[in-house]
């Protein structure tokens, strides 16, 4: 079963393996299978649920609800977003202004089926909404009981930093923050790391597998498997670009011996570590078919000892991207309508 961890400075625990149905649910699969994957996080012990009204154009949010229909409310954690361009993509179906946030946790609830949710998070930084107007939203549906916890996604030290001030004065407080993280990608350990510690804010971690590379099943100088994540555009082709290359390719195939000296299937590798650092408080996982949570659950409760942490990064030595000055280029200057 899978285990649980506080999330930031609150009482408040998920399953340190979450469900994630950014490139799944009614864009990848069809919603047959996709709810049979969640049918089968629920069997595994996963009760965290992590989704977003941009995924699929809101369509996503309806596929989790029925796929959650007939499961205890309270025995559940669902997360969602807002940010992102959806429905029609007017000039206020975007952003994170108050009334942008509002229709958003409505609409949010309404496809989701929910009275609320436990954790609304910022998709990313609004960089032409005043931060004061954002935070007075976020805290108005704290107190209207629309979402009980309050995150944000792929935010800078900085703005972590000020959104976590703000919320303090307005009497709730920031608890996660869901950027990118993995083996290959660590730019979050310069600078937004010690900062959350700091803040008492946690990390809900995606792309853990950096978008499937770490599973091993691309090789170098090979074409990419038929049906790949690689090939597919609706399930982040254009992400894993990065990671397709001989150097990230060779590398990865290093990690093979690494992990069945210690017991372990890369996919549970890659999941084990990014739980290794303890600001992390779960890692986003997502499946196309029910049989892959089987395996990625068996990563909850691994301990990597430190000759197994040392000789991944021996063995990713020059293709690890770390550097903390990419963390300011995540969120658009401006909107994108």
């Amino acid at each position: 079963m899978v285990n649980y961890r506080y999330l930031g400075n609150s009482g408040f625990k998920v399953s340190e393996i979450t469900y994630g149905n950014w490139v799944t649910h009614a864009s990848q699969v069809e919603n047959d299978a996709a709810i049979a994957t969640v049918h089968a996080a629920l069997d595994a012990g996963i009760t965290t649920f992590d989704t977003a009204d941009t995924y699929a154009n809101t369509a996503a949010e309806e596929v989790l609800a029925e796929a959650l229909k007939g499961q205890r409310r309270e025995g559940l954690e669902i997360f969602t977003k807002v940010y992102f361009p959806i429905g029609p993509k007017g000039p206020n179906d975007h952003g994170l202004s108050r009334k942008h946030i509002m229709d958003g946790i409505h609409g949010s609830l309404r496809r989701l089926n929910v009275e609320y949710v436990d954790l609304y998070q910022a998709h990313r930084y609004d960089h032409e909404t005043p931060l004061e107007e954002t935070m007075q939203a976020f805290a108005d549906i704290v107190r209207q009981g629309k979402a009980l916890y309050i995150g944000v996604s792929e935010w800078t030290a900085e703005q972590l930093r000020d959104g976590h001030a703000l919320a303090k004065q307005l009497g709730f407080q920031l608890v996660s923050n869901q950027p990118q993280y993995s083996m290959l990608h660590r730019v979050i350990e310069g600078k937004v790391i010690p900062a959350s510690e700091e803040l008492g804010i946690s990390q809900i971690v995606w792309s853990p597998m950096a978008q499937g590379v770490l599973s091993g099943k691309y090789l170098p100088g090979q074409p990419v498997p038929a049906g790949s994540r690689a090939t597919d555009e609706k399930s982040g082709a254009a992400f894993i670009q990065r990671f397709m290359n001989d150097e990230t390719l060779t590398a990865v195939q290093k990690l093979k011996p690494i992990a069945e000296q210690a017991g372990l299937t890369m996919p549970q590798l890659a999941i084990a570590w990014v739980l290794q650092n303890p600001n992390v408080a779960a890692a986003l996982v997502g499946a196309s078919r029910p049989e892959q949570l089987a395996d990625t659950v068996k990563a909850s409760g691994v301990k990597l000892e430190p000759e197994v942490m040392t000789a991944i990064d021996e063995a990713l030595s020059g293709v690890v991207n770390d550097d903390p000055e990419q963390t300011y280029s995540v969120s658009p200057k401006t909107r994108l309508v």
